[in-house]
């Protein structure tokens, strides 16, 4: 057996080694929350998760997902068209719908496989897909799918001239669809959604808007970057996720028109070719919506936690990038530095994880800290202190 291809891989893998840049997988004991205990180095204060409102281990989500075991078992062992659904997967859908003000909603085994399930199924040879430089890679990967004839064009990030020409100029097109995160992972702005929408009416384009990052971090009641700028009932297709802010663990989502998610159910092949959500996970995020609309306080809360370690890290001296969401990025530079960085801070009790290269371009290798409700000001002050002490 030829092993050309594993020595390449292996040699790869040491260079990478050797070069500060290898991502070594961290074992956590036990569940997620501001503290963890992290195998190796005991108990750290966890600035790296997507839990932003605290309830990945929410008593009412964990004994949903428990009293959904018990009554649904583990899961159906095949996908939802060959064996049928289960009807917590059809009340999670409808709430899912409720609560983005649309027709109707359709669940995924991840937003990856919505993301790229979506663009393929209901896109044809002629129609435009016009995507924000920056959108999360699932986005890109999905519009890449597409058939042959779809023409795809990238909008530089954020410029709203540079989208308008190129709705000018594919005015004849039979669609044209308008891609944006709504918050911006690497980041941690949020997309221009009000005149994105302005645009997308004057030139008859349907905006999809994945806010993954967005949903129960952003607007009054936590419907995400649209209802931050009061255009909740103008996003023609949401996706996103259900294991982030909303803390059930895994499982995407794509809510729009009825037309959309039945063309999803008939030709989407992420939908027709995986097993349906496990139904604990489903009952998770049922419960995890009811939560967030009962206590939008939270929301609120985690806004002003995010402001305030933002303008704390400019007290002291560093700038992180500029953003509204609860995502904070500091950049370091070099994809080693920002990984040794965060080893350092490991080390002295934070958990912070450095992103370089081919996440985000070379030379902005950066710090992505992720504030959650359920941090306290402390934390948050010894983080940041920590990270002084590091870049000195």
């Amino acid at each position: 057996m030829s092993q050309t291809l594993l020595k390449r891989l292996a040699d790869t893998l040491a260079q990478e080694e050797k070069d500060g840049t290898y991502k070594h997988l961290k074992t956590i004991k036990g569940a997620i929350g501001s503290r963890i205990d992290l195998e190796g180095s005991g108990e750290v204060t966890l600035l790296s998760s997507n839990d932003y409102l605290g309830l990945a281990n929410h008593p009412d989500v964990v004994r949903a997902a428990k009293e959904a075991l018990d009554q649904y078992g583990a899961s159906t062992a095949s996908v939802r068209f060959i064996c049928g659904t289960q009807d917590i997967h059809e009340k999670l859908e409808t709430e899912l719908a409720g609560f983005h003000a649309t027709e109707a909603a359709l669940t995924y085994s991840s937003c990856w496989a919505a993301n790229t399930g979506l663009f393929p199924a209901v896109t044809s040879p002629g129609d435009v897909i016009l995507s924000d430089e920056l959108n999360h890679a699932s986005l890109i990967d999905g519009i890449r799918a597409t058939a042959k004839g779809v023409i795809k064009e990238v909008y530089r990030h954020s410029d709203l001239k540079d989208l308008e020409e190129k709705l000018v100029r594919h005015q004849s097109a039979p669609a044209r669809l308008i891609v944006t995160d709504g918050v911006f992972s690497m980041e941690g702005d949020i997309a221009r959604l009000d005149k994105i929408v302005d645009l997308a009416k004057h030139y008859d384009a349907l905006v999809v808007l994945d806010d993954s990052h967005g949903l129960g971090v952003l607007g009054k009641t936590g419907r995400g970057v649209a209802e931050h700028f009061g255009v909740l009932s103008d996003i023609d297709i949401f996706t996103g996720t259900l294991g982030k802010a909303l803390g059930a663990g895994t499982g995407g989502f794509v809510a729009g028109p009825k037309a959309i998610t039945e063309m999803l159910i008939q030709k989407s092949r992420p939908h027709l070719f995986s097993n349906a959500l496990p139904a604990s996970v489903a009952a998770a995020g049922c419960q995890s919506l009811d939560l967030v609309g009962k206590h939008p306080e939270r929301v609120q809360e985690l806004k002003q936690k995010a402001d305030w370690f933002r303008s704390h890290l400019k007290e002291l001296g560093l700038n992180p990038l500029p953003g509204d969401s609860a995502v904070v990025p500091v950049i370091i530079g070099k994809t080693a530095d920002a990984i040794r960085i965060a080893g350092e801070m490991l080390q002295a009790g934070i958990f912070v994880t450095g992103f370089g290269f081919p996440v985000v371009p070379e030379g902005e290798a950066r710090l992505r800290f992720q504030v959650s409700w359920s941090h306290s000001q402390e934390q948050l002050e010894q983080a940041a202190a920590t990270l002084v002490r590091c870049l000195k």
